[in-house]
């Protein structure tokens, strides 16, 4: 089991270095161009992997059904979304934002596959995350100035602070 948390460690440190490289490369043109350029060369690296470890593609075969092959658009998509807002709200942000979004979409598809198991302690974990993202972001606007009692009501502006 140690070996598998140790390669979930490594997957996740993969997916910060990616988003911030992506975001970096969408602020030369968009986002879309990040997520393009991310799956060009995601897609030779892979296809050298194929070659080098299993000696080809003899023997590849589409079985699944056909929903199963749109998880490559939604990664896409993942990509150019995310290499937009990690330049606008920040590392730590995003990935917090995007695991909430993450335990959310579990928490209802485990609903759906599989009703009735757990359903309040995975809600609570959610409800954790989300916690623990509002307070880090009100901490930041307090330290910035900003009256966070009006915060919620008024995207984008900054009212400061009567001392």
């Amino acid at each position: 089991m140690l070996i598998y948390i140790a390669i979930a460690l490594v997957n996740g440190i993969c997916i910060s270095l990616s988003r911030s490289v992506n975001g970096r490369l969408s602020m030369e043109r968009n986002a879309f161009y990040a997520s393009l350029w991310n799956h060009i060369i995601g897609f030779l690296f892979l296809t050298l992997v194929i070659l080098v470890m299993s000696g080809g593609f003899s023997g590849f075969q589409f079985n699944a059904p056909w929903f199963a092959y749109i998880g490559g658009a939604i990664g896409a998509l993942f990509v150019a979304i995310n290499s937009y807002i990690l330049p606008r709200t920040g590392s730590t942000q995003a990935a917090m934002l995007i695991i909430s979004g993450q335990m959310i979409s579990g928490v209802v598809i485990d609903q759906i596959l599989h009703p009735g198991h757990t359903l309040w302690a995975k809600l609570a974990g959610v409800l954790v995350i989300i916690a623990g993202i509002w307070v880090s972001k009100v901490s930041a606007m307090k330290k910035a100035g900003v009256d966070v009692a009006l915060w919620p009501t008024l995207p984008g502006k900054k009212t400061r602070l009567k001392h």
